[in-house]
């Protein structure tokens, strides 16, 4: 009978594992009602964000000179790896509509290797016009390779956070000089809209969008931030609105964008004393809508907080001012990635019961949205703004689901989670841990034995003993009638 009872519950507990098979990223349960509806047909070529200049175009010979070409650009990448190769690692995601790799540098005291630590991303020159991203980004770079060892904030950044750049998205509209890419296709309109159902044929998406899709599915990235040109100003999500009106549209975490927002913009030479944008920070739908974007995605199927950078109020300045731009813009790219472990909370999940990491979920309470921990490590980097107070939940199916209060500090907060496995759940998985893997005496395996075993048993020992008795008192009678031989005289 327990051997029946432990193949029930084996049978049980696997098939309890099939629902937990969820992809990495928010599930559409975590967010705001009325989130995901719309139809194709609502999409329209006025919702596109174009600001004064998108139409025009940049001399190719008077606005290209001074500025990294695509070829500059690999083997300028290519030569930083090899000099700075103790510190960082050189990959490509894809290529682009033309064949040329995005190339990618990956900063950290271990490149290439998984480790409990937040991931942060950086990228370039979405619009093929607005190239100054790519220009601060190499010098971002070598500024880090430089200043690693003496410098105490780019120490820790190297030391404590993995960071990606990708230079380029769009070389092909670089080497253009236009806005989409080889196809003409705007990039930051070609993501899965939240709002309206654009975009999600997987066959007419562009390499460069698929490469940054299938990307941010190999790396858990905390965060990230993309940099345009054009204007002066961070922007947060929510990008759209679900009326396609302008006004703020703000997502569950709208305080935490706004605070690294704030930490790009302070940071920054002149951008908080922007007229135009108070603090020099802005929300996406309050500003223009836009529909298709990379920011919205990345938050939405990614569990990674993006800001779409505005750093240069000329989409294709001079090559002269780069240095004045890199000055103006250093601080705050140095700033925006130590925020992710300067500040929030970050730890790891724990099974209580053989203490291996656990890929589960942090909830804030009042916070509609579920930041998943990594399924290798059982770590997490939650982002939240300093000075608050918060109930964190840890939870994992399987397993009790633990709760605990903090206030946050201006500086970061450790808070690992070991979690009790379920009553029902352990009972289950114990009988499966026993069954399948622990050695057992054997007493052990014959209680484990069918009860129709036990009565056969029974039934053949009875069998044996009514045989021995019988030939016992058969062996009796036979002495008692063995005739005495006569004593003849």
């Amino acid at each position: 009978m327990k051997l029946s009872i432990c193949i029930l519950f084996f049978s049980l507990y696997f098939f309890s594992l099939l629902p937990f098979s969820i992809s990495r990223g928010a599930e559409l349960a975590s967010l705001p009602p009325g989130l995901i509806n719309g139809n194709t047909t609502d999409y329209d070529v006025s919702w596109r964000r174009f600001l004064a200049d998108d139409n025009q175009s940049p001399n190719s010979v008077d606005k290209g000179r001074g500025y990294l070409t695509n070829s500059d650009l690999e083997k300028v990448v290519k030569e930083f790896g090899k000099r700075c190769s103790n510190i960082s690692r050189i990959y490509s995601i894809g290529k682009s509509v033309n064949g040329i790799p995005l190339w990618v540098i990956e900063i950290s005291d271990k490149p290439g290797e998984e480790e409990p630590e937040p991931a942060f991303k950086y990228i370039g020159n979405v619009h093929g016009d607005e190239p100054v991203g790519r220009e601060l980004l190499i010098r971002l770079a070598n500024w880090i390779c430089d200043n690693h060892v003496k410098d105490p904030l780019v120490r820790m950044i190297v030391e404590s956070v993995h960071l990606h750049i990708l230079p380029s998205m769009n070389p092909d509209g670089f080497s253009l000089r236009r806005r989409g890419n080889a196809n003409n296709v705007d990039l930051n309109r070609d993501f899965p809209d939240q709002f309206f159902l654009m975009n999600n044929n997987v066959d007419v998406r562009q390499p460069e969008t698929k490469a940054i899709m299938n990307w941010l599915r190999e790396i858990h990235f905390t965060a990230s931030a993309t940099l345009h040109g054009g204007a002066l100003v961070a922007n947060y999500p929510w990008d759209g609105t679900e009326d396609k009106r302008k006004y703020y549209y703000s997502c569950p975490d709208d305080d935490t964008f706004r605070f690294m927002a704030s930490i790009y913009s302070n940071s920054h030479h002149n951008m908080s004393l922007s007229k135009e944008f108070p603090g020099g920070i802005t929300n996406g739908a309050s500003w223009y809508p836009i529909y298709g974007g990379m920011q919205d995605w990345n938050y939405i199927h990614a569990g990674c907080f993006e800001l779409t950078l505005e750093v240069s109020d000329i989409k294709w300045p001079n090559a002269d001012e780069l240095p004045i731009l890199w000055e103006y813009n250093k601080m705050s790219l140095l700033n925006l990635v130590a925020s992710l472990v300067k500040t929030g909370i970050h730890g790891r999940l724990f099974s209580s019961d053989r203490g291996r990491p656990l890929p589960g979920s942090i909830i804030i309470k009042g916070i509609n949205y579920t930041v998943k921990a990594g399924r290798g490590l059982g770590n997490y980097h939650r982002l939240l703004t300093p000075g608050e107070r918060y109930e964190v939940t840890a939870s994992m199916p399987g397993y009790k689901s633990k709760t605990t209060c903090i206030s946050s500090g201006e500086a970061a907060m450790t808070l690992d989670f070991i979690l009790d496995p379920d009553v029902t759940s352990e009972g289950a998985r114990n009988s499966i841990y026993e069954c399948s893997c622990k050695a057992k005496s054997g007493l052990e395996v014959f209680g484990e034995v069918h009860l129709e075993l036990y009565i056969i048993l029974i039934i053949v020992l009875a069998f044996l003993c009514f045989l021995l008795v019988r030939r016992m008192k058969l062996n009796f009678l036979n002495h008692r009638q063995i005739p005495k031989k006569s004593i003849q005289a």
